[in-house]
């Protein structure tokens, strides 16, 4: 049993972390943060020149490609992280997408992209790190964005509330599993956030007054208030915390 001492000072230095979707909203959010906190920070993206972008920006900071629905691409990226760095600390998965429609009317593709990419990737991520993880023997920290989608039911949300919830349920799963290695295994449950993923759907209209009427908080998120979340995940203060899903909704899942 790996054991550390509490820390409440939330810094990183030292950690290596390692961020999918690393590129843009939350997971760029997620970077710029842990970066200032320390970290050398490992941006991942399936699009390489936004990975770059961001890690340009970041002491230290390192941009690889990845396709998290494919496990040949997972396992490539990993190894270079491996070789460019050593080792991984911290694992946040926040990569993923958003495709909704009714469920009558959702094609078959569709569907499978959502879950190969939400469910499948984050799944296929945090095995590859794991293992790592286990075989280097330090413990670790990870972190997988889930949504408050996972919890209640929205409509034309069937393909990403199921992605979401089982997102919940499999970091249940290997925190269980992993807890002997000192590895704690978290999600987050933000509600609508302000992010491109949200344009043309949370942002217009009837469904917008409705979810900002609906949530006691009176608005929606900033990236940088799941990135805050993510950090106390990540950092040594949450050492006793594993198999949780820490929900960032303003409210909205309370009734």
């Amino acid at each position: 049993m790996v054991s550390k001492p509490y820390c409440n000072d939330f810094r990183l230095d030292g950690k290596v972390a390692v961020i999918t979707g690393g590129g843009s909203g939350i997971g760029l959010a997620t970077a710029e943060l842990f970066a200032q906190r320390g970290a050398t920070v490992c941006v991942l993206d399936i699009d390489l020149e936004h990975a770059r972008a961001v890690a340009e920006k970041l002491p230290n900071g390192r941009a690889f490609a990845v396709d998290i629905s494919r496990s040949d691409s997972v396992n490539e990226a990993v190894s270079a992280v491996l070789t460019g760095v050593g080792r991984i600390d911290i694992l946040v998965n926040s990569a993923g997408v958003g495709d909704i429609e009714w469920a009558e009317n959702m094609e078959e593709t569709t569907w499978r992209k959502v879950i190969d990419i939400n469910l499948t990737g984050t799944f296929l991520m945090a095995q590859r790190v794991g293992r790592e993880m286990i075989r280097a023997g330090n413990g670790g920290k990870i972190i997988s964005l889930a949504s408050q989608a996972g919890i209640v039911a929205i409509d034309k949300h069937v393909a990403y509330s199921a992605s979401k919830a089982g997102i919940i349920s499999m970091t249940k799963s290997l925190a269980y599993e992993w807890g002997k290695y000192g590895i704690q295994v978290n999600a987050i449950s933000p509600t609508a956030t302000e992010t491109p993923i949200i344009v043309g759907y949370w942002t217009e209209g009837e469904i917008h007054d409705t979810a900002i009427a609906n949530t006691p908080a009176g608005r929606f998120c900033k990236p940088q208030e799941i990135a805050a979340a993510a950090l106390f995940l990540a950092c040594e203060a949450s050492n006793m915390v594993t198999g949780s899903n820490l929900v960032v909704d303003g409210g909205y899942t309370i009734h």
